[in-house]
């Protein structure tokens, strides 16, 4: 038994050694596992797209920046203790219910206001569908044939999945998937974008390259997706190949952006669901109380694990009244750092602030 465990760990050391880091090792495996379903797809590279491949290859680059900014911030203590954590929890019986609200009807959003709900809805699914459409047409794993009785096949990894009308009703939402999601997606901006600059703490806190640059990269996405179609329809293809060239090129741009601005939360967004498993499970088990007040904040399991986190990068918290500050609840914290500077035992005053936590 022995020697298989040993066998087994030097198997994974020279698995490990053979890539000079985790973002090389991933990025070699996700890529190998592209290529290979490709290969099955299009039947050994015999169903190949070749104007696609300019997303191709910045959907290979976005995935390069995924893996980067992952494995980065995973690799921080407290990140890598409640991923750890949150995995075991998995197959929780609350798993599916928080990845409903977490990643499809966005309830999280919904406790913020009704609008905010709405545009996060329109965007996220707008950008989902596109998603759905574009990258199993752009690395083959989709794709349709036409015979000459005029009915198209849809082609599935590799195998006909379906015979359809060209004037049926899935043909129509075939080829205007992307039209639906470029309009959900332009009327979802739009409301982001009223609402940032009509709502005065929004106006205070934004930063046009972090919060406004991303919501005119997705607006002239969809725009110039939208005017393919019509010029296909209405103006006979007038302009097309150019158009096609600045929509592509604007597609590269924002999936090379992607990871490394604000709409990298859309592809981090399955991690919530592993911290909320996290904190209901342990919460369930016991409850911390503060130091201060008694009230129970987070639970005992956290609590714990932040003064570990805090020791392993050597942030010493401990205060000279014989508590961690990590065991005070939120507002307790600030009364007792201010008491800290003030010399009045501000954290011993039984008056706690009002909800911060507005709608709007």
């Amino acid at each position: 038994m022995q020697a298989n465990t040993s066998t087994t760990k030097k198997a994974d050391r020279s698995l490990d050694n053979a890539f000079a880091s985790h973002f090389a090792k991933s990025m070699f495996l996700t890529v190998s596992a592209i290529v290979l379903l490709s290969f099955i797809a299009t039947r050994m590279f015999t169903h190949v797209d070749l104007n696609l491949y300019g997303y191709m290859v910045g959907t290979v680059v976005f995935i390069g920046g995924f893996f980067y900014r992952f494995i980065a911030w995973g690799e921080r203590p407290p990140t890598k203790l409640f991923i750890k954590k949150g995995l075991k929890l998995l197959f929780r019986k609350s798993t599916a219910k928080t990845s409903v609200d977490h990643l499809a009807i966005y309830n999280f959003i919904w406790n913020r206001g009704f609008y905010r709900w709405i545009q996060h809805i329109l965007i996220g699914w707008g950008c989902v569908l596109a998603c759905l459409v574009t990258f199993p047409l752009v690395f083959g794993w989709m794709y349709f044939t036409m015979d000459e009785n005029g009915l198209y096949t849809i082609v599935l990894m590799g195998m006909n999945l379906m015979e359809v009308k060209a004037d049926g009703i899935i043909a129509w939402f075939s080829y205007n998937a992307l039209n639906i999601s470029a309009t959900m997606v332009i009327a979802g901006v739009c409301m982001a974008l009223y609402r940032r600059l009509k709502n005065m703490q929004a106006r205070a806190e934004q930063k046009f390259i972090y919060d406004f640059l991303p919501l005119y990269l997705l607006l002239f996405i969809s725009i110039t997706g939208l005017l393919l179609t019509f010029q296909n329809v209405f103006l006979h293809g007038w302009m097309q190949p150019q158009m096609s060239l600045i929509h592509q090129f604007s597609v590269i741009v924002t999936l090379i952006y992607l990871p490394f601005g604000k709409l990298a939360h859309i592809p981090f967004r399955p991690m919530s669901v592993l911290a909320k498993n996290y904190r209901e499970h342990y919460s369930a088990q016991a409850m911390k109380e503060c130091k201060v007040c008694g009230d129970e904040f987070v639970s005992v399991e956290q609590s714990s694990d932040i003064v570990q986190v805090l020791g392993v990068n050597d942030i010493d918290f401990n205060m000279e009244d014989g508590f961690n500050l990590a065991e005070l609840c939120l507002p307790c914290r600030r009364k007792y750092r201010i008491s800290r500077f003030s010399g009045f035992a501000t954290h011993q005053v039984k008056v706690k602030e009002a909800n911060q936590n507005a709608k709007g």
